[in-house]
């Protein structure tokens, strides 16, 4: 069973940035597709940013992109996504998430398999 832990949320200011984490553990990382969504109280949960646990491939939506970065390191099982330049409307629950059978082109419009627990970003102005 594959888990996913993340961590890294916290409150900052307009502007300023933050970096989670995600650790998985229970399955072979370069296995899946990974992605970040977020979510905000009563509104459907976004897919922001998804990577390809094999060759690296990446794809972010419109309303983050050039402002956050997906990253991974596969020799830690780990996920990262690196945000800059954020805006109080970034505030949400972010979640880390992987699947085995989307591609990266589409996985931010599906449900992947498994998801982590959220952590939370609040961005004040």
């Amino acid at each position: 069973q594959v888990q996913l832990v993340e961590s890294g949320g916290g409150s900052v200011q307009a502007g300023g940035s933050l970096r989670l984490s995600c650790v998985v553990s229970g399955g072979t990382y370069k296995h899946y597709r990974m992605a970040w969504f977020r979510q905000v109280q009563g509104k459907e949960r976004e897919g922001i940013a998804a990577i390809d646990g094999d060759d690296g491939s990446t794809k972010y939506a419109d309303s983050v992109k050039g402002r956050f970065t997906i990253s991974q390191d596969s020799a830690k099982n780990t996920l990262y996504l690196q945000m800059n330049s954020l805006k109080p409307e970034d505030t949400a629950i972010y979640y880390c998430a992987a699947d085995s059978f989307w591609g990266v082109g589409v996985l931010l419009r599906h449900h992947p398999d498994y998801w982590g627990q959220g952590t939370q970003v609040t961005v004040s102005s």
